[in-house]
């Protein structure tokens, strides 16, 4: 028996930025050759350093920013070929959390308005059943009705994300890109709706992409990881696997440098040196070589491809001694 097709399959996504009048200089090679594809009803994890390239992913899967080439499916559509008619509808089915609940929020409307936009572009309902809906999205994110009324300065960090969240969730979509949903919220405060969002993927049956420099959050909340460098996928295995056994030696340095809740545990640091280079300027070959503790002169002569290496688990490593 076949296995079902993937909900969202992304295949050989590139994004360049082309120079500008304002910004002028090389053309920055964001994303190079990005596939992956995510079940219907699980959550994929995208981890990676800063200036990786994982919310330039998470905008061109949803075409906020268009992609310079590549194939984006949602449920065997190809959205990158949509006209913006076509475009808008197929919006319906999917949404944005972004990362910075105080900027994402505009201080100019009522909390009421920024939930309801979304429904007043698509022509769904009049004004009550409007606001029936908005409601009911305070109350699924634990918010009173009463904020429909209110502005967005009068709540504080954890309450505007639930805002977000619920705002995401008003047209009812089946698949939503979390932008480090958490990064800009206190820590005793990302617990609470961290486990808002796992309960809302659960009880919903969303599918989800996840983004996070945060690997103890991935782990908890993604059924798949993918490991992103410099604008090139460097491994993908389950979570549970990924944690337990890395098989690309970035994979490895970056889960070495999370903290251990068990202070007397010992752990083997591998401290990568340097920056992540400029995507500007990538180094030739595997990108990652330049900071590798295990790269070989044969790391600079190609692209290593992202292959198989068990079920499941995918890396683009010509090392087999690693992992």
């Amino acid at each position: 028996m076949s296995a079902p097709a993937p909900y969202l399959s992304v295949r050989n996504l590139t994004k360049h930025f082309p120079p500008t009048a304002f910004s002028r200089g090389p053309v920055v090679k964001a994303l190079q050759d990005i596939s992956f594809d995510i079940p219907r009803g699980q959550v994929v994890g995208l981890v990676g350093e800063s200036g990786s390239g994982k919310t330039t992913i998470g905008r061109s899967v949803l075409r906020l920013i268009e992609p310079t080439s590549g194939e984006i499916r949602f449920d065997g559509k190809d959205i990158v070929k949509l006209g913006a008619r076509e475009l808008r509808r197929q919006r319906r089915n999917m949404q944005y959390i972004f990362q910075d609940p105080f900027a994402s929020l505009s201080p100019r409307m009522t909390i009421g308005q920024i939930l309801t936009e979304g429904l007043d572009i698509q022509g769904i309902g009049n004004r009550p059943e409007r606001r029936a809906r908005a409601e009911k999205a305070l109350a699924t994110v634990e918010l009173p009705v009463d904020a429909y009324d209110r502005y967005a300065h009068e709540f504080s960090g954890g309450q505007r994300q639930r805002i977000g969240i619920a705002r995401a969730l008003m047209l009812e979509p089946e698949f939503i890109v979390a932008d480090e949903p958490v990064s800009a919220l206190d820590v005793s405060i990302q617990a609470q709706v961290i486990n808002l969002l796992r309960d809302l993927q659960v009880r919903l049956g969303l599918t989800m992409l996840f983004i996070s420099h945060d690997l103890a959050v991935v782990e908890y909340i993604c059924d798949t990881v993918i490991v992103l460098y410099l604008g090139r996928i460097m491994e993908v295995a389950p979570a549970t696997d990924l944690y337990v056994r890395p098989g690309h030696p970035y994979t490895r340095a970056l889960l070495s440098a999370v903290p251990s809740p068990d202070a007397f545990a010992r752990k083997q640091r591998q401290i990568l040196k340097g920056d992540i280079p400029s995507p500007a300027n990538p180094p030739s070959g595997c990108v990652f070589r330049t900071r590798c503790p295990a790269a070989m002169d044969a790391c600079a002569g190609a692209v290593p491809r992202l292959r198989e290496i068990a079920p499941g688990r995918m890396k683009a490593c010509i090392r087999d001694d690693i992992g």
